[in-house]
């Protein structure tokens, strides 16, 4: 188990199954450019089930759209881990991207996206964890989400006549 899943495991939380792509079966869960691991836009479910359905803001408090943007950042590190083999390979967030579907008026999309900076925080440290961020609200996204995020981590190379994540 690597030092980040035990982290998560301390958190009392558990690493989902990666998000299955539901419109586009044919994509992987992302792509690794040289050091970078670009992860596919990911929702705020679990193991394909949903907490909280709606507009942050309206049917979706602002507590659970924080909830959902926390489980958006744990099915990026599910899917870094389908495509790295060990989480451990990550050296930093590069730059996080949290939509928030927000009822009309909502403003406080930048709270409900702490939900997947904090965890990073919480697992990476204050400078390996800390990537570039937006927060935007949206009018509205699929399957009525309330946070879609995608991610960019910094990743070590694999050893040397590995094939892990290519």
């Amino acid at each position: 188990m690597s030092k980040i899943e035990e982290r998560l495991k301390e958190m009392g939380l558990e690493l989902p199954d990666p998000p299955a792509r539901k419109a586009a079966p044919k994509l992987g869960p992302g792509v690794i450019s040289g050091n970078l691991l670009f992860c596919q836009g990911t929702l705020g479910d679990f193991n394909g089930h949903f907490e909280h359905l709606g507009k942050v803001g309206g049917a979706v408090t602002e507590e659970q759209g924080y909830a959902s943007a926390r489980n958006c950042a744990l099915n990026h590190l599910a899917q870094a881990k389908a495509l790295l083999g060990d989480l451990d390979r990550i050296t930093r967030v590069v730059q996080l991207h949290v939509f928030v579907n927000g009822a009309p008026g909502f403003e406080r999309g930048a709270y409900v996206a702490n939900g997947a900076s904090d965890l990073f925080l919480e697992l990476f440290g204050p400078v390996a964890g800390a990537g570039a961020r937006a927060s935007l609200g949206v009018p509205e996204l699929i399957f009525t989400a309330p946070v879609e995020t995608t991610c960019i981590f910094e990743v070590d190379p694999p050893a040397t006549g590995s094939t892990a994540g290519r």
